[in-house]
């Protein structure tokens, strides 16, 4: 949530930020605000709204020339979204500048001990009482801005990246992150602070990434100094080396960066299982199941801790780690699980998987796992990420930049990456045959070609969109693996349509949701060959004889449901446990034809953002 851009060197900070603004857009925010120092000068602008909005007001009312700025895209916690509430915020004495992600906790005791020191407050933010709380801090103690920002964090509870600028010390940015993620460009004679690297990646590919509970100075010519905030140990620097490029984070000629994304996903998944899967040779190579491969293909049960798509993922996995590695598992949203005393010991396997490996929640429900002596594997798309450095050992899933707010790559590239470690756990204990194992690989080297194949319907499926945009409910139904595509269909369409929907298990249908089904229920029906067919054909007839209109999503050449449903989609045909590879790429394309008809905002949907790095 939210976005941090900030710059300091030789250029104009203002384009620099504003288009660092822009690129965090995919993150999720309701206001936007920019700060600039220029001879002696702190300027500022700030509106409800978009960055659009934002360069538009700023444009018209303030110079915007300075070397130094920071500007920050906010998702409104505390004080609603409006132009005052919105950062950076300034102290008191006008001197301050600070922009900040995350939440301060015990922002209202701080608030009232500074009221009663004078301060005055113009915003319902925790943001104006830390900025207020660093300045009291260097007017008693007569320190420096660093040590202020030290001092002060130590007297905070939360969760927070922020950057700090001092108009008295127009030479140094200070930076701090727990809990939210923060990453410092290094360039040459120039530095850049970003929410991630995104911002600055056409100027530097040196990054360092700040750790939890790290804070550093940022100087111009004197480099970064990085210490931990709890007790001012000074902290060697790592420099990590980019892999992204610009044309990553552009549309390449999409309408949204969701469509090039749900296009992306044939050399997404290829992407993922290159380097690690070698069919012909029915070998899996996945460093970090490797050299642990005893300790997880002993544990007592995997417990998977994910939220929205990725939970969704890690349901699949659920089915494909049971059936295949006869492993119990158990899978948890990760913003309940250390909420209620959960049972970990130090013979389970914990997997943790985030598309942005900053998931606040995930991240909390990691530490526990480790606090009760279980094993973590991470499973994430960003390389350097919280998550990453945090878990014993994981994987990426290498889908590449997901700008577009709604999941679609990552959850299959997710998929990807758990099923290799599921075949790799099964081949370890025997519970594979090899024809099954190499015949399985073979598949799995299939789905690229057949997600192109099931991309084909593009232009049937925003037929069926149109027909059904004005729709106001709608039902997903799922059996065996198909069960979570159908969560995560009907989440596709709540996210960028606004369109209320639900997933079911198909068999549950009957023990409730068939009461709202009439001649004005669409009901999207994921029916291929592989897997309870029957049984499904079963339920579709159970809706066919109430008026429901079925959309139905089928194996290629299927005649039976053809005749029942209102709709067909055919997808390509594979083995029962790969099918959500490509049963859910109609349920993305169908939302996102929806959402588009209905006028709705398909990268940025409201009230939504891209990484939650807080609870």
């Amino acid at each position: 949530m939210c976005g941090i851009v900030g710059y300091i060197g030789h250029r104009d900070a203002y384009p620099i930020v504003l288009k660092g603004l822009q690129r965090l857009e995919y993150r999720g925010y309701d206001s936007a605000g920019i700060a600039l120092f220029d001879d002696g000068e702190l300027k500022l602008c700030k509106t409800k709204g978009k960055v659009s909005d934002l360069k538009e007001k700023m444009e018209n009312s303030i110079e915007t020339s300075g070397k130094v700025g920071i500007g920050h895209t906010r998702w409104a916690t505390h004080g609603e979204p409006n132009d005052v509430n919105s950062h950076p915020h300034y102290s008191n004495s006008g001197d301050l500048v600070i922009i900040h992600n995350g939440i301060i906790e015990n922002y209202d005791s701080l608030k009232k001990e500074l009221k009663k020191r004078g301060y005055t407050f113009k915003s319902e933010t925790d943001t104006e009482v830390l900025v207020n709380l660093i300045e009291d801090v260097i007017q008693k103690e007569g320190v420096k801005l660093g040590k202020a920002v030290q001092i002060a964090l130590n007297q905070t509870i939360g969760a927070y990246a922020i950057a700090v600028f001092d108009k008295k010390k127009p030479d140094e940015i200070v930076v701090a992150r727990l809990g939210s993620p923060l990453a410092i460009g290094v360039g040459e004679e120039e530095f850049f602070v970003a929410s991630d690297a995104s911002p600055f990646i056409e100027f530097t590919n040196n990054a360092i990434y700040l750790e939890d509970g790290e804070m550093a100075v940022v100087r111009l010519h004197k480099g970064v100094k990085i210490r931990k905030i709890k007790d001012d140990t000074l902290v060697d620097p790592y420099i990590h080396e980019l892999q992204m490029n610009l044309e990553q984070i552009e549309k390449g000629g999409y309408d949204h960066f969701m469509l090039k994304e749900i296009y992306e996903q044939p050399s997404a998944i290829s992407d993922t299982y290159r380097g690690r899967m070698l069919p012909d040779k029915g070998i899996i190579r996945m460093a970090g199941v490797d050299d642990n491969i005893e300790r997880i293909a002993n544990a007592r049960r995997i417990l998977i801790v994910a939220c929205g798509t990725s939970w969704h993922a890690g349901l699949v996995a659920e089915y494909i780690f049971e059936d295949l590695a006869r492993i119990p598992v158990e899978v948890e949203y990760a913003s309940e699980f250390r909420y209620r005393n959960p049972i970990i010991t130090e013979n389970d396997v914990v997997i943790a998987i985030s598309q942005s490996g900053e998931t606040a929640d995930t991240m909390a429900a990691i530490k526990l796992a480790k606090e009760k002596g279980a094993f973590v594997f991470g499973v994430c798309n960003v390389v350097g990420s919280s998550i990453s450095r945090e878990t014993n050992a994981g994987a990426y899933t290498h889908a590449g930049p997901e700008i577009g707010v709604a999941s679609t790559k990552a959850f299959t590239t997710q998929i990807t990456v758990l099923t290799l470690m599921a075949l790799k756990l099964a081949k370890h204990k025997g519970t594979i045959s090899n024809s099954d194992f190499r015949f399985h690989l073979q598949e799995l080297e299939r789905i690229p070609e057949k997600v192109k194949e099931a991309l084909n319907s593009d232009e049937h499926i925003r037929g069926i969109a149109d027909i059904y945009k004005e729709a106001t409910n709608c039902l997903y139904l799922g059996r065996g693996f198909n069960f979570p595509v159908a969560l995560e269909g009907a989440l596709k369409l709540k996210e960028i349509s606004y369109i209320h929907a639900e997933g079911y298990p198909a068999a549950e249908m009957k023990h409730g949701p068939i009461a709202l089904i009439d001649e004005q229920m669409p009901v999207v029906v994921i029916a291929t060959k592989k897997g309870h067919y029957e049984k499904v054909v079963s339920n579709i007839q159970e809706i066919k004889s109430r008026k429901g209109k079925i959309i139905a999503v089928v194996t290629d050449g299927d005649t039976e449901v053809r005749e029942l449903a209102d709709h067909v989609i055919e997808v390509p045909e594979t083995i029962e446990s790969l099918t959500p590879l490509l049963t859910t790429i109609p349920l993305q394309l169908l939302s996102y034809h929806i959402a588009v008809m209905l006028g709705r905002n398909v990268d940025q949907p409201r009230n939504l953002a891209k990484s939650v790095t807080v609870e």
